[in-house]
């Protein structure tokens, strides 16, 4: 090799840097932009990004503003399940799961710019106080509080607050025309997830969850041990509407009635190695017949119970295909208080079905409107329009079940759409029902408080015609009076109407008990008890039965 060419890779190295140089002097000097030093990728980026726009930007830009609207984006990117909390809206997100929250205890709602408490809470600081049911609150604090500035947010930052310290409420009280003022001492309020337990005939028990939250399987106990006493024999859990909650809730419920070494659930995910939950043995009820309710509307927590019970032939599931969560978040906090739920990994069911529904990284339109979708394509009304997306597979007695998109139950049951016209369907989404029924409740609160059992009073607002009433005064608000619309849909008004009256006058235990008299998923299950179908049978043994 010459001299001249053994020195060429050293001058065309040398020729590199000077370039370098030379170009860097002229970009920083008599460039149109100022360029990094060091091309960025990854976090680096993002950070010089917010350095940059807050440094050269032609306004002022508040920066940590700009985050928390940019954290809820990014992490939608990822899947529809990872999300962001700001700070200040991390203890609402928090206080359901909780198992309580600091503030007045009531239940209100807001009317003609006003809020009007609904319900007391029991022995709750705003029972103590002197506050009833109907009171409309004007003042807090000693400031008006009507009009365009009420919504559900603000009355909830005004009257929550540390156990111990003091609000002060004016209100006017049905059928008076001045404010009375009362000081409440804020103190903690349980938020109950077991919301009705009661005897829905002499052998059968009934609970529904609405959560799994931190007290759910204390509170799931005692709804048992109550039960016990009046005598069931076979339960009912009902998680429609349940949207989820902790995990190891659920597998701590599931654990009550399976035997000693069954999988209730196990998640797995790319840095979290495969976790089994197992069953210890020692449930009190692994003998008890069982029937679970579910609906589009349980998802999460909801169907690893659903799918435990199922998956090991356990109970029967009754009701329609269920929503289809089946990732994992694990909770990340921040230094200034805001929260992360990152989704680390998947769960799956006993017989390894990943009950969570398809879905595309970012925003996807159709996950979002999945339920809407499904309604649409009839799937709430017919078994034969469910689409499953994924394999099948085995329970331990070898029935087929499904994954990729949610539980589907062992028995369907069809939306009841039976008397409905296009008038109650005004009547409901309008929310004049709803409406009526406050008032309604709230200008005969005395002559209702005669009745404190739901068959009494159920009996006494059959008389009053509360359709008729109806009728009238939603025309008076812009719902048109179409006779045989109303009379077909005469029976269902009148269920609605009497549902939130006995709302407003009982409790939500007493609304549970009215509506599931005469609903069609608890009928189903009252069956499968009657008829000894609560254990599920294998194919064969099932086959063999009908053939006889």
């Amino acid at each position: 090799m010459t001299n001249k060419n053994r020195f060429s890779p050293l001058w065309l190295a040398l020729s590199a840097v000077v370039g370098i140089f030379i170009g860097t002097f002229y970009a920083n000097h008599f460039g149109g932009g100022t360029r990094l030093s060091i091309i960025n990728s990854g976090t680096n980026k993002l950070q010089n990004l917010l350095h940059i726009i807050d440094d050269q930007y032609v306004d002022t830009v508040d920066v940590a503003d700009l985050v928390e609207k940019a954290m809820p984006q990014l992490l939608s990117e990822l899947d529809p399940h990872s999300v962001y909390i700001s700070a200040k809206d991390k203890q609402t997100a928090e206080d359901d799961l909780r198992g309580s929250f600091s503030g007045v205890g009531i239940e209100f709602t807001i009317r003609q710019d006003t809020v009007r408490v609904q319900n007391v809470i029991g022995n709750g600081p705003a029972e103590r106080a002197g506050l009833i049911a109907g009171d409309k609150i004007v003042t807090i604090d000693d400031s008006l509080f009507v009009g365009k500035k009420v919504t559900n947010e603000e009355a909830m930052h005004r009257l929550k607050g540390p156990k111990d310290t003091k609000v002060k409420v004016g209100v006017i009280r049905y059928g008076e025309k001045d404010v009375r003022q009362f000081t409440i001492t804020r103190g903690e309020i349980p938020m109950h997830s077991v919301n009705a337990v009661y005897m829905i005939d002499e052998k059968t028990g009934y609970v529904r969850i609405k959560n799994f939250g931190e007290n759910t399987y204390r509170e799931l106990l005692v709804a048992l041990a109550q039960l016990a006493m009046d005598g069931f024999q076979q339960l009912v859990i009902d998680l429609r509407g349940n949207t989820g909650g902790y995990l190891g809730t659920a597998v701590q419920i599931a654990n009550e009635f399976l035997p000693k070494g069954r999988l209730i659930v196990y998640t797995e995910g790319r840095h979290s190695p495969r976790e089994d939950f197992l069953s210890d043995g020692r449930g009190s009820y692994q003998q008890m017949p069982l029937v679970v309710l579910i609906d589009e509307g349980s998802a999460s927590a909801s169907e690893i119970l659903s799918g435990a019970i199922q998956d090991n032939d356990r109970g029967t599931i009754i009701g329609r295909r269920s929503f289809g969560k089946g990732l994992v978040q694990k909770p990340i906090e921040f230094n200034d208080g805001s929260l992360m739920r990152l989704t680390i990994a998947r769960y799956y069911s006993p017989s390894g079905r990943c009950i969570q529904k398809p879905y595309t990284s970012g925003q996807d339109k159709d996950y979002e409107e999945d339920l809407l979708i499904r309604y649409q394509n009839g799937e709430f009304f017919s078994q034969d329009s469910i689409h499953h997306t994924g394999p099948a597979y085995k329970t331990r007695i070898g029935r087929e079940v499904y994954g990729g998109g949610g539980i589907t139950p062992d028995i369907f049951v069809a939306e009841d759409t039976t008397d409905y016209t296009s008038y109650y369907k005004e009547a409901a989404m309008t929310g004049l029902l709803v409406q009526f029924g406050y008032e309604y409740t709230d200008h005969h609160r005395k002559q209702l408080a005669e009745y404190d059992e739901i068959p009494d009073l159920v009996k006494y607002l059959k008389k009053q015609r509360i359709v008729e009433q109806f009728v009238p005064w939603a025309e008076s608000r812009g719902l048109k009076r179409r006779n045989l619309l109303i009379q077909r849909s005469h029976h269902l008004l009148e269920s609605y109407l009497l549902g939130r009256i006995v709302y407003g006058m009982l409790n939500e235990r007493a609304w549970i008990e009215f509506t599931n008299q005469e609903d069609p998923t608890v009928r189903e299950a009252l069956r499968v008890f009657r008829d000894g179908e609560a254990f599920p049978k294998a194919p064969e043994e099932k086959k063999n039965q009908e053939e006889i």
